[in-house]
């Protein structure tokens, strides 16, 4: 239980007593009621907004019910102050033993700190990263990977079961692509001279995949008709590509639990149920599109389509599911897929570039349909990134032929390095990553600013340690109002991990950590200008003790937001 969660439950118990003396009328909805830091800090430790929330259904002044309150609160040993501010704000001050607790608790709990049983065991699909399988993991991809998996971290660590998939986009026209490229490297790899059409995959990275068919099958589809190769070439080359990927992700630390073939999803007939569903409930008929609007079409005929009734939930128009040769769309297949995952989940949750803006509405209302409502659906959009180098463009890779692989980036700055900037930003919005910042040793990079608090706290342990003193809690009095300050600040961790699960914001928590490593770094330049602040006092071993115990559980905390965003915390710098 956190500090935050304790006083919710010692507000309610206080409602509680009103409401049995009479003095507030019962049933009161006390849901959007909060605990939470004030604003401002000078204010006191926790502001509870109960009073203002409650005061309108109750038919009460804010400030007569805020002092109703407050008279039951301050009857709490742990509350020293509870004072009435704005329109029915309640400012409460707390004892500093309710602080000096919260070392301890971090000291118990450890690596579990802050975890949360907010999500109650319930299952969530996450599906992030599904890039084509027509090549490496390019940086293009690597914002939404790094968003996706630690966000499932951190759902998981809210107490949620996740399941972190993949989907593989193995049908359709840009498969086939891939297999003709592929193609081309293959008689290349027998020695043949070819010349790649531009509207094929040129990147050398294929060649090793043309090279690999050519020892095994030798020169038998070189003159072949494509239509006895293009299907085991795209088979082959998938697997191939799958393998890159996954080889790639791995270098951010990123493994799925399950990858979810789109071909396999047609051949087992996932799509079809789906549309056998949804025409069972009238949400699917035959109809035609009306003619697009704007620019004329000379042979444009009308065609009778399978169309979902996608108007019903929003969207601006009905959706065809397959075309007029069949074949389904991307909007069909998408349909079936999520349909398949519903089964098998409590709440579904899609990690996407920002250029699929235009098929959210489409896509949520044909889930709202499949699953009647039953299951949550959130789609977080991810915006690109652009790389920089000391502000100027970064050149493409050689390797890929159009763009810089997350390989390249991995090896020149590092996992955690890319991690990390990944998530100072909110996903939607744009973001420069440019390879002379992040790696800038300055307080202006929250890589290097989180990193090296904790790294200073070990080299202050290891100092400590080398002069014969080591942590203690037995003297946790002797601490201070700046140590109270920085406890503060760390015992925010496991409200922060609760509203970064509930608002699906995993960059919540570089944020909070960028804020505990800078209140750290201002406590510790304390010591600069007055000795007596400094960690390690030689001549004091007892308020040594209680200071290298609050910066080792600083330390702890640190260590369990990054390893929320998958990040490794730094011993030395």
């Amino acid at each position: 239980m956190t500090v935050f969660s304790h006083f919710s439950e010692v507000v309610n118990q206080a409602l509680d007593q009103l409401e049995g003396s009479g003095a507030i009328p019962m049933g009161l909805d006390r849901a959007p009621i909060a605990v939470e830091p004030p604003r401002d800090p000078s204010h006191g430790d926790l502001a509870v907004n109960a009073a203002m929330v409650l005061a309108k259904p109750a038919q009460m002044n804010p400030s007569a019910l805020a002092a109703l309150i407050a008279s039951i609160l301050t009857q709490q040993a742990d509350i020293v102050s509870a004072e009435i501010a704005g329109p029915g704000f309640l400012n409460l001050k707390l004892a500093d033993g309710v602080w000096l607790n919260e070392l301890l608790e971090i000291e118990r709990l450890g690596d579990d700190y802050g975890r949360s049983f907010l999500g109650q065991a319930k299952r969530v699909n996450v599906e992030y990263v599904s890039a084509n399988p027509t090549g490496p993991m390019h940086m293009g991809h690597c914002r939404g990977a790094v968003v996706g998996d630690a966000l499932a971290s951190l759902l998981e660590f809210a107490g949620y079961r996740v399941i972190r998939e993949y989907y593989i986009n193995d049908a359709g026209g840009q498969v086939d692509l891939l297999a003709r490229s592929v193609h081309y490297r293959y008689r290349e790899a027998l020695g043949e001279t070819v010349a790649i059409p531009g509207d094929l995959y040129p990147g050398d990275y294929l060649m090793p995949v043309g090279q690999r068919l050519a020892r095994e099958f030798g020169d038998h589809y070189v003159a072949a008709a494509e239509t006895d190769w293009l299907a085991l070439f795209r088979q082959e080359a998938v697997a191939d590509m799958m393998e890159m990927i996954r080889a790639d992700l791995k270098l951010l630390g990123i493994e799925h639990d399950v990858f979810a073939s789109e071909a396999a999803l047609h051949i087992h007939g996932k799509a079809d149920a789906a549309e056998a569903e949804l025409r069972a409930r009238d949400l699917i008929y035959d109809g035609v599109l009306e003619k697009p609007k704007g620019k004329e079409i000379e042979d444009w005929e009308p065609v009778t389509l399978p169309l979902f009734r996608s108007m019903r939930f929003g969207d601006d128009q009905d959706r065809p599911i397959k075309k007029s040769n069949g074949d389904w769309t991307y909007f069909g297949a998408d349909l079936a897929y999520h349909f398949q995952k519903a089964q098998n989940a409590d709440a579904l949750i899609n990690i996407w570039g920002a250029d699929h803006a235009g098929t959210v509405k489409r896509i949520k209302a044909a889930v709202e349909a499949l699953t009647e409502g039953k299951i949550s659906f959130d789609i977080k959009l991810v915006q690109m990134v652009r790389l920089l180098r000391s502000g100027e463009p970064v050149k493409m890779s050689k390797r890929s032929g159009s763009f810089v692989t997350l390989a390249d980036v991995v090896e020149e700055v590092g996992k955690d390095v890319v991690r990390f900037t990944m998530l100072t930003r909110k996903a939607d919005a744009q973001m420069d990553f440019d390879f002379a910042k992040v790696v800038e040793a300055s307080k202006d990079n929250p890589v290097f600013y989180v990193q090296y608090a904790h790294a200073r706290i070990q080299s202050t342990l290891r100092k400590a340690a080398e002069e014969g003193l080591v942590p203690g809690a037995d003297q946790l009095s002797l601490l201070g109002s700046e140590e109270i300050d920085l406890i503060r600040q760390a015992a925010n961790f496991s409200r922060i991990v609760e509203a970064a699960a509930k608002s699906r914001e995993p960059h919540r928590i570089a944020f909070y950590l960028n804020d505990l490593a800078a209140a750290f770094h201002s406590h510790w330049n304390l010591g600069n200008d007055n000795p007596s602040k400094r960690f390690i006092l030689a001549q004091d071993p007892p308020l040594t003790a209680a200071r290298l115990f609050l910066a080792e559980k600083i330390g702890q905390v640190i260590r369990n937001g990054l390893r929320l965003m998958g990040v490794e915390a730094a011993n030395n710098m």
